[in-house]
C-alpha cells in the first residue's frame, strides 16, 4: 500500500527560511526530511550526543542494543518518505518479515503463536477454545471496520478544526468508538487467554487495555496486512537511514544541543508565535518556524512560557491521564537460546488487576507482565559470535507512583532476571556478560519525557484525534508538533504519520520567505 505524498521536491537555497527542529527521533526526522524536500532550511537540535531520541543505540561489550521501538508495522509509511525525496527505502535498509510476529507465553507455561498466516492463526485460536472461532472471526470483520473507517480514512486527518471532528464523529459511531479493546475481546470471545491474546496491542504505544478505545483493534488488521517486520541492523538503522536522507538533502543534525526555551513574542493580530529557541548553553537560535519533536507535554510544560498558553496551561497537562512507563533491561550473554523466538511476552499471573495497578493505582506491584526482545534471533550483526542480545521490557506506571527508582533499580532488575530464568532463559544468570537498564526516572531526566511517561498522553478517546495535542500548536503561532505526543499517537507509524500531517498545516518554505 501507499499512501500519496503531495510534497513537491523543492531543493532548499541559501536563503530559504530556517525550520528548527527539536528532537531527532523518528517524528523529528521524518519531519526534517519533508521540511527539506519542501524548500526548508533545516536544522536538527538533539539534546543526546547521536541521533534516535527514544529509538537510541547504546553500544557496549560488542552488542548493540536498540533502546526503543523494536518493530516495523506499516513499512509503507518509510517507502513514502523516501519516495518524496526521490529515492527508495529498500535501497538503504534491509526489512525481515517475521513469524511468527509474537508469541505470547502465559503464567502456566502455554503459548499462543501470533502470525500473520490466517489458517495458523485459526489453528491457534482453536488450540485454546474451538467454540470461540466463531468470534474470533466476527472479531477479525471488526477489527478490519476500525482499519478501514479509522486508520485509512480518518488517520491522515490532522484535527486542525472542530468541523473535521464533526466529520469524523459518524466513523466514530460506526467503529462504537466508545468501547474499550478490552470489551471488545470478551464479546467476541469467552476463553480468557484469547482475550488477552487480543487485546495487549494498546500497551505497545502507552495504552491500557481496559481503557482505550477499541479502534485500537485497527493494529490487528495492519499488521495481518502488512506484517511485523524487523529492520535488519536493527532499529537504529532506519534511523542511521533517516539522517543520511536529510543530510543528503542539505539538512543539518546538531548534538549536545538541549533547547531549554522556544522564544516566543508577539506576532500579526498580537498572537505569540514562535521566533527560534534558546539552547541551554544561552544560545539563542532565530528561525521562522520551530517544530518540536519533544515530548509534547514537557514542550508546552518545560519550554513554553506560561503566559502564552492558553490552552495548554499548566492545570490542563496535570490533569491529563499520561501512559505508562517503562522499566527496561538490556542484556547481553555468552551462550544463545535458540529455542527463543524474537518477540515473546512472558505474561504474569494477573492481567486485569495489573492493568488497573499501572494504569489507575499508579503502583509497582511485586509481579510483573514483560516483552522480551531476542533480536539476536533474526540478526548476528547485533551480538558476538556464539552470543544473544536481549532487551525485557516491563510496563509500569510513571513517577506518579512515587518510586525511587535509582534506589529499586537493581532489584527489580534482579526480580526480573529470576522469572525469565524461571519461565524462559534457564541458566540465565551465568552468563550475562552484559548489562544496562532504563526507568522510568530515565525517561524524565534524560529524554525529558512528562512524568516519565514513556507515551505521552495515553491514547483514551478523549486525548486523541481533535482533543489530543495538535500538530499545529493551539497556543503558539509558526509552532509545529510531531512525535507520540500529537495526532495521531505513539508507534513508529503514528509519528511518522504525525510528519506527514505538516503538509496540511503548514506553506512551503517560499510562503515564509
Amino acid at each position: 500500500m501507499t499512501i500519496p505524498s503531495s510534497t513537491t521536491f523543492t531543493p532548499a537555497t541559501a536563503q530559504a527560511p530556517l525550520a528548527l527542529v527539536i528532537g531527532s527521533g523518528f517524528g523529528g526526522l521524518a519531519a526534517a526530511i519533508r521540511l527539506a524536500v519542501r524548500g526548508w532550511r533545516v536544522q536538527v537540535l538533539e539534546k543526546l550526543d547521536a541521533p534516535g531520541g527514544r529509538a537510541y543505540v547504546w553500544k557496549q561489550d560488542g552488542f548493540n542494543f536498540d533502546a526503543g521501538p523494536t518493530i516495523i508495522t506499516a513499512p509503507f509509511l518509510l517507502d513514502e518518505l523516501w519516495a518524496t525525496a526521490g529515492r527508495k527505502f529498500s535501497d538503504d535498509v534491509e526489512l525481515k518479515l517475521m513469524e511468527p510476529f509474537y508469541r505470547i507465553r502465559f503464567d502456566d507455561g502455554t503459548w499462543f503463536d501470533y502470525t500473520g498466516d490466517p489458517d495458523r492463526m485459526r489453528a491457534e485460536v482453536a488450540r485454546f477454545s474451538p467454540e470461540d472461532l466463531p468470534g474470533y472471526e466476527r472479531f477479525l470483520v471488526e477489527a478490519h471496520k476500525c482499519y478501514q473507517l479509522g486508520f485509512i480514512e480518518l488517520g491522515g486527518i490532522a484535527y486542525n478544526s472542530i468541523s473535521d471532528l464533526l466529520w469524523a464523529l459518524p466513523n466514530m459511531v460506526r467503529m462504537r468508538g466508545w468501547k474499550s479493546i478490552w470489551k471488545l475481546a470478551c464479546e467476541h470471545m469467552r476463553n480468557p487467554k484469547l482475550r488477552v491474546v487480543f487485546s495487549f496491542h494498546p500497551l505497545l504505544i502507552g495504552g491500557n487495555p481496559l481503557a482505550v478505545t477499541g479502534i485500537y483493534s485497527l493494529i490487528n488488521s495492519l499488521e495481518r496486512q502488512f506484517g511485523v517486520h524487523w529492520a535488519m541492523g536493527g532499529t537504529g538503522a532506519i534511523i542511521r537511514a533517516m539522517v543520511k536522507l536529510l543530510e543528503g538533502l542539505g539538512g543539518q543534525i546538531r548534538y549536545n544541543a538541549e533547547v531549554r526555551k522556544i522564544d516566543v513574542q508577539p506576532g500579526p493580530g498580537g498572537r505569540p508565535a514562535a521566533t527560534g529557541v534558546t539552547l541551554a548553553s544561552g544560545e539563542q537560535i532565530p528561525a521562522a518556524i520551530v517544530v518540536s519533536n519533544a515530548d509534547t507535554m514537557w514542550t508546552y510544560r518545560h519550554l513554553i512560557e506560561a503566559q502564552y498558553r492558553q490552552r495548554w496551561t499548566d492545570a490542563k497537562i496535570e490533569r491529563s491521564k499520561h501512559s505508562m512507563s517503562l522499566f527496561v533491561w538490556y542484556f547481553g550473554t555468552n551462550r544463545r537460546w535458540d529455542d527463543v523466538p524474537h518477540h515473546m511476552m512472558v505474561l504474569g499471573p494477573r492481567y486485569e488487576e495489573l492493568l488497573r495497578d499501572i494504569f489507575k493505582r499508579h503502583v509497582v506491584p511485586e509481579d510483573f507482565s514483560l516483552y522480551l526482545h531476542r533480536p539476536s534471533a533474526s540478526d548476528p550483526s547485533v551480538a558476538p559470535p556464539g552470543c544473544d542480545a536481549f532487551y525485557v521490557l516491563s510496563p509500569v506506571s510513571h513517577l506518579d507512583s512515587g518510586t525511587d527508582w535509582p534506589k529499586v533499580a537493581e532489584s527489580y532488575r534482579q526480580r526480573v532476571e529470576q522469572v525469565l530464568e524461571r519461565a524462559v532463559l534457564p541458566g540465565l544468570s551465568k552468563h550475562i556478560v552484559s548489562s544496562r537498564v532504563t526507568t522510568p526516572q530515565d525517561f524524565q531526566d534524560r529524554l525529558l519525557s512528562y512524568k516519565g511517561a514513556a507515551f505521552g498522553q495515553e491514547p483514551i478517546l478523549l486525548q486523541s484525534a481533535w482533543f489530543r495535542p495538535h500538530n499545529r500548536s493551539e497556543d503558539i503561532d509558526r509552532l509545529f508538533i510531531v512525535g507520540a505526543g500529537t495526532h495521531p499517537g505513539a508507534g513508529v507509524p503514528g509519528v511518522l504519520m504525525s510528519a506527514k500531517m505538516l503538509e496540511q498545516v503548514l506553506p512551503d518554505a517560499k510562503a515564509f520567505a
